[in-house]
């Protein structure tokens, strides 16, 4: 019993083993709350539609146990006779821990808000899954910036000086930076001004390709070859850009040619035919058929016609089966396409000469 009266570091034992004591059993009754919290939130969520509760979820499973630790160690402290600087040194360390395990929280329940957002308006509406996308990552940068000068208040830092001193700091960064500034403007201007969006088909000159992620600095296109294209947004943004996401429905310009051989006849029938090969496809919209031309080799016919959707297999589909009931049409009159021929005059020379 003695052993236990005698002081270290001006506690003696018996306080030091009740100070263990309370900080492991705060441990493990912390630790054993939260978890309980956590399955009946979770019961709670399968028989509800609302939201708030699978955030409140993914928050919680987000706890630390490094926080956990210092909160039982702050707990079990109290049982202890310690130095004012020393009090005010566990203090500090409790609220810095608690600023944390906070930002973490929050910033868990933002990602799992994004997360539910993005699944359910992925195929109705990406742009604002884009602009949300954006607004997330710069609440996370306001909000770990936020608990990061809160932090070095706690400690006695004049964060008034420090503020200014970024500012001034940041002015020559920006200058040192204007490549990557400017790409993290673009995003900006790609998020708000929303020339194109995730999934859509773009081709930029020679390259094309679908959105699939567009982040602070770059863009990234994945082709129809397989690879991802990767473009900086400022550079992007400066190039032309033929979005066909946009697309409504698709303007088609086809030409045939048949023999010059063909009857009068058959050639004023022609448009006709064709005609009856696009009306026949429900979503493509006739507009015009002409006798156009004559060729160096065939009598040429232009025809136009619409796609009534923006897919190109879609597109694809619909001229192969008007291409096949036109040659299906000709074959029954007997109309023959045209290819290159050339036609050669031999003249007998003069004997005589």
């Amino acid at each position: 019993m003695e052993l236990l009266n005698t002081t270290f570091l001006e506690n003696t034992l018996r306080a030091w083993a009740i100070a263990l004591g309370t900080a492991v059993v705060s441990y493990v009754g912390i630790r054993l709350v939260v978890q309980i919290v956590i399955g009946r939130i979770a019961k709670l969520a399968e028989r509800t539609q609302v939201k708030w509760d699978d955030l409140l979820i993914a928050a919680l499973r987000k706890t630390k146990a490094l926080f956990l630790m210092i909160l039982a160690a702050s707990i079990g402290s109290n049982a202890l006779d310690l130095p004012v600087r020393v009090r005010a040194i566990v203090t500090s360390l409790t609220v810095i821990a608690f600023l944390v395990q906070g930002g973490v929280w929050l910033s868990s329940a933002l990602a799992q808000w994004l997360r539910a957002y993005r699944l359910e308006r992925q195929q109705t509406d990406a742009a604002s899954v884009m602009t949300m996308n954006a607004l997330g990552i710069v609440a996370r940068i306001a909000l770990w910036s936020l608990v990061l000068l809160l932090a070095l208040d706690n400690l006695g830092v004049d964060i008034t000086a420090l503020v200014a001193g970024l500012g001034i700091g940041g002015v020559a960064v920006a200058l040192a930076l204007q490549n990557v500034l400017g790409d993290v403007f673009a995003s900006l201007s790609i998020v708000l001004d929303k020339p194109f969006v995730l999934g859509d088909f773009l081709i930029m000159g020679e390259y094309v390709g679908s959105v699939e992620n567009i982040g602070l600095k770059t863009t990234r296109i994945r082709s129809l070859s397989g690879e991802q294209l990767v473009f900086s947004n400022n550079d992007l943004l400066n190039s032309r850009i033929r979005n066909y996401g946009r697309l409504l429905e698709r303007r088609i310009l086809f030409t045939i040619g048949v023999t010059y051989q063909t009857p009068r006849e058959q050639v004023v029938q022609i448009p006709e035919m064709i005609r009856k090969a696009v009306e026949d496809q429900e979503r493509a919209r006739f507009d015009r058929s002409h006798f156009k031309s004559y060729g160096d080799f065939a009598l040429i016919f232009e025809t136009v016609y619409f796609v009534l959707g923006p897919e190109y297999n879609l597109y694809m589909d619909i001229q192969q089966a008007i291409n096949l009931s036109i040659h299906a049409q000709f074959e029954e009159e007997g109309i023959e396409f045209a290819y290159p021929t050339q036609t050669l005059l031999l003249v007998k020379a003069n004997e005589d000469a």
